[in-house]
């Protein structure tokens, strides 16, 4: 069997009251106090959550605008840094242009230099060898040297012989005068063909520059 339930010794009187409505409070007058704390601690709280909503909205509005100001501030520094880039490769771009003109520029001044100079040397080169062949006895004609050196000693020394053989030997002379100028009017026309090679050998050379 189960061990019976103990029951503790009652101590002192036992007493009871009769409670009325309407003796300990009045609900209406003791609730007021409490539901104006309750409804103003609502609207107050309700008041900061608004007002919470509403600044997280302008926080948003602010970053927003935040973006818009930073993505146009972004867009010109972009821009601006695509002009700068142009502005030096175009700078670049004519910074080489000037060089190659100036390069173009010194390759002409170089070669006009050059075929002036090669021109004088070879006009210079053209009366030096003229007249070295000349010096050297290349144009020598030697029937006019016959004529000078042989013939005409000879012809004075017989002079006095006849006045026939003197007109003889004038006419002689005469012919030989003659073909002896033929002869210098061959050396000069060969004389002419070879400035004229000269000449010609300076056109082609000119134009191989």
């Amino acid at each position: 069997l189960p061990a019976p339930i103990f029951i503790p010794m009652k101590t002192g009187v036992d007493a009871e009251t009769q409670v009325e409505e309407g003796e300990l409070f009045d609900f209406d007058a003791e609730v007021e106090p409490i539901l104006e704390v309750l409804v103003g601690k609502t609207l107050e709280q309700s008041m900061m959550e608004v007002m919470e909503e509403q600044e997280l909205s302008n926080m948003r509005a602010h970053q927003e605008r935040f973006e818009q100001v930073r993505n146009t501030e972004l867009a010109e520094t972009q821009r601006l840094e695509e002009a700068e880039k142009r502005r030096h490769e175009e700078k670049e771009r004519r910074i080489a242009q000037e060089q190659e003109r100036v390069q173009r520029e010194q390759q002409v001044t170089q070669k006009v230099a050059a075929r002036t100079f090669a021109k004088g040397f070879l006009a210079e080169l053209q009366n030096s060898v003229v007249a070295n062949l000349q010096d050297a006895g290349f144009f020598f004609d030697p029937l006019e040297a016959e004529v000078k050196e042989s013939f005409m000693p000879w012809l004075m020394e017989s002079v006095d012989s006849s006045m026939d053989q003197l007109r003889v030997a004038r006419a002689i002379a005469d012919d030989l005068m003659e073909a002896a100028g033929a002869r210098q009017a061959l050396m000069q026309a060969e004389a002419a063909k070879l400035r004229f090679a000269v000449e010609e050998a300076k056109r082609i050379a000119a134009e191989r520059e």
